[in-house]
């Protein structure tokens, strides 16, 4: 374990709401790195895929952004 992991497991014992916190972000930036992955191995643009899925391009890249 580096310290890192040691840092954020002592974080999650001392505080419930930095480990609710840290959990909804890490699945929010594994989504983003999905979509991410995902529309470029279908050789799309972020603007083409928010024309196919009628939203902004915007909308993607905060995704992907994990913005």
């Amino acid at each position: 374990m580096d310290d890192l992991e040691k840092y954020i497991e002592k974080r999650k014992n001392s505080s419930p709401g930095f480990e609710i916190g840290f959990e909804r972000g890490y699945d929010q930036f594994k989504i983003g790195v999905t979509l991410r992955m995902a529309r470029e191995e279908a050789g799309l643009t972020q603007e083409e895929l928010a024309i196919r899925l009628l939203t902004k391009k915007s909308a993607i890249s905060r995704i992907e952004n994990h913005a």
